[in-house]
């Protein structure tokens, strides 16, 4: 067999192009605008997933101190979840955060006030809490865990910054916290199917947006700001 020269490799490996480029323009020519129309139409923005359906947090990992947290458990896509139930799991999961973050303030409070508030809070919402959950499994026991509304929750852990005040970052982190469930309330106010649940959402509002304006007083009052 001739051993090829350069040259020789060159024109193999430029006859194997045109090959391959006249074979490819015939194709195209075969398939013509039907081709074209296969591949634009393959994208429908109506089946695209919701936003709130992809995970920012997940039900075993924590958020950042300091950061605000969607709700994302990975199981039922919120388009296929009843609202009610994912109403109910995500207030659910949002009070777990204030009841933690109270029951840090009990310890660590240099304000008496701050840690009645606590209080308040932990007895409120887990009363809150045992009657949602009572709710969703008398109207959804066959419905798994929804992956929540996917609306912001605010702050779900006081900020470990030790430069500023204990009581100034619970007050920071609370607002941000109250701010999220009136947001996650209203909406309920318009798209719940149970009377009862917009009848909670009327309380959380009422509840938590005077407790805003008292946190906003206290740090005015406390912290000049």
């Amino acid at each position: 067999m001739e051993r090829l020269t350069w040259r020789g490799w060159s024109r193999l490996g430029t006859g194997i192009l045109v090959s391959v480029a006249v074979a490819a323009c015939g194709q195209q020519a075969a398939t013509g605008s039907a081709g074209t129309s296969a591949t634009q139409g393959t994208m429908d923005h109506g089946t695209m997933p919701m936003a709130g359906a992809t995970a920012t947090m997940q039900s075993s990992t924590m958020p950042m101190m300091g950061a605000t947290a969607t709700m994302d458990y990975g199981s039922m896509p919120m388009s296929s979840a009843p609202f009610d139930a994912q109403f109910i799991d995500s207030m659910t999961e949002h009070h777990r955060g204030a009841i933690t973050m109270a029951q840090q303030a009990l310890k660590e409070s240099q304000r008496p006030e701050i840690k009645q508030l606590a209080q308040n809070i932990i007895t409120t919402q887990q009363q809150e809490i045992d009657q949602m959950a009572a709710w969703r499994k008398q109207w959804y026991p066959d419905v798994q865990r929804t992956g929540g509304m996917g609306m912001a929750m605010g702050d779900m852990q006081v900020s470990g910054d030790t430069s500023t005040p204990y009581d100034q970052r619970f007050i920071t982190a609370m607002i941000a916290h109250h701010q999220g469930a009136i947001a996650m309330a209203k909406e309920a106010q318009t798209k719940a199917q149970h009377p009862e649940v917009r009848q909670l959402a009327d309380a959380i509002i009422k509840a938590q947006q005077a407790e805003v304006a008292q946190l906003t007083d206290w740090s005015k009052q406390w912290f000049g700001s």
